[in-house]
């Protein structure tokens, strides 16, 4: 069996797409309440957060603690 580097795998699969179809994809993903593509929006969340200052991590979180 072969072993898939899962994050060179999303990012390489998102990195030429624009904004819009990125949306499209987290939208679909979610709407689709499968667990499969969790894996593929933790490596977006995990761009994002590695990304953010300290205020935006700060939101985020405060915005999952609300969502719970």
């Amino acid at each position: 069996m072969e072993n898939i580097d899962v994050r060179a795998y999303i990012i390489n699969n998102f990195k030429d797409d624009s904004i819009d179809d990125i949306k499209g994809a987290i939208e679909n993903s979610i709407k689709s309440r499968d667990e499969d593509p969790l894996i593929g929006l933790g490596v977006l969340f995990e761009l994002l957060w590695n990304n953010s200052n300290d205020s935006l991590k700060k939101t985020m979180l405060n915005n999952i603690k609300k969502g719970m």
